[in-house]
This record gives C-alpha cells, sequence and structure tokens, in this order.
C-alpha cells in the first residue's frame, strides 16, 4: 500500500513593494514581467503611490528574489511591506 504524503499547504503571501516608478511605461514594464515570475498570483502596480503589490506562492518564490527580478528591469525598490 502506498500512502500519498499530505500536499503542503499554499502559503499566499502578500508583499507591497515602494518602488521609483514615474510613468505608466515603467508600469507596464513591471507588468510584463514580474507576473512571469514562479509562483506569483497578483500583480498591481500604481504610479500615483509608486507602489507594486504583489501576491505570491512563498513556497516558489521570495521578497529577495522579487527584489532582484525589478531590478533586472532597472526598477529600484525602496521599501517592502508585508501584508497580513
Amino acid at each position: 500500500i502506498t500512502v500519498a504524503a499530505p500536499k503542503a499547504e499554499k502559503k499566499i503571501a502578500t508583499v507591497v513593494f515602494t518602488t521609483d516608478l514615474d510613468c505608466h511605461h515603467c508600469a507596464q514594464k513591471v507588468l510584463n514581467t514580474i507576473p512571469y515570475e514562479k509562483g506569483i498570483k497578483d500583480v498591481q502596480a500604481d504610479v500615483k503611490t509608486k507602489t507594486v503589490t504583489v501576491k505570491f506562492d512563498e513556497a516558489k518564490n521570495s521578497v529577495e528574489s522579487l527584489t532582484k527580478a525589478f531590478e533586472s528591469i532597472k526598477v529600484k525598490v525602496v521599501k517592502t511591506k508585508k501584508v497580513e
């Protein structure tokens, strides 16, 4: 008899990144890139408040690797806040 291991519960985190977004072109660059990172569930960019809100599966990604993804498209992350 084979017993399947219980599936790990998905832990979805919501993180608000304060960035240096200053135009809709920059926001579009974020929306064209970040959703394709591993485990991403939702991405919202707001140019007015210069924030990007990302929902992701913590088993597949981390704040550190998302910060690197922003840097790879030349978007500077100033502050990160986890939403409970």
